[in-house]
């Protein structure tokens, strides 16, 4: 298997305005998808914010739920929240978990210049460490994936990380799609990732 990690970026990110903001880490996004994490074997889960206030929060969450009164009190929630590290932005991250890392975007925005890698074909490379035959991977794919031993898969809160970030990553992952004729997706971070890792790691 190849080795994942989840990051969850904090900024840069867009607000509704299209501004770049900072959002705020909410007890549930650490929460939710540490316990989503560890139901799919991740390896890591990073917090990612710049912001010094909001890491020490994340901080000490994870003193009451690893040792505190909340470890007694629900061993499997500490469990859960082991791989919850902290970092201060993208690069941390990568170097904490893995240089070599493939970073994997996510958004539903169209992004020129970055190849898309689907949900079939990116499963097929984390259980088999290679792309499928006959899967129409493009050379852009098959080049960022050959040889890589870990993926970090990045997902974004508030309206979404900005160009610049996601024209960063070494590929991004297809959009989830609504259902038709809506194609409503306004979905929160936590449910994106559970349905993501569902995909690509699910026992299916």
């Amino acid at each position: 298997m190849i080795r994942i990690a989840v990051g969850l970026l904090h900024h840069p990110v867009l607000d509704r305005h299209k501004k770049v903001v900072a959002t705020n880490i909410t007890n549930l996004d650490v929460h939710d998808i540490a316990r989503v994490s560890r139901v799919y074997a991740v390896e890591k889960y990073f917090v990612i914010h710049p912001a010094q206030e909001q890491l020490m929060f994340v901080a000490r969450l994870l003193d009451h739920w690893r040792v505190g009164d909340g470890q007694r009190f629900n061993p499997m929630r500490a469990t859960a929240l082991t791989m919850v590290e902290t970092a201060s932005n993208v690069g941390e991250a990568i170097r904490n978990f893995d240089p070599d890392a493939v970073v994997i975007g996510t958004t539903a925005r169209q992004i020129d210049g970055v190849a898309r890698v689907s949900f079939q074909d990116l499963r097929g490379f984390l259980r088999t460490g290679t792309i499928p035959e006959g899967s129409g991977a493009d050379s852009r794919i098959r080049s960022a994936l050959e040889g890589r031993r870990s993926i970090l898969l990045l997902f974004g809160t508030g309206f979404g990380m900005t160009e610049d970030v996601l024209r960063s990553c070494h590929l991004l992952l297809e959009p989830l799609k609504g259902a038709p004729p809506l194609d409503y997706r306004h979905l929160s971070v936590r449910s994106a990732v559970s349905i993501c890792l569902d995909r690509l790691l699910g026992a299916w």
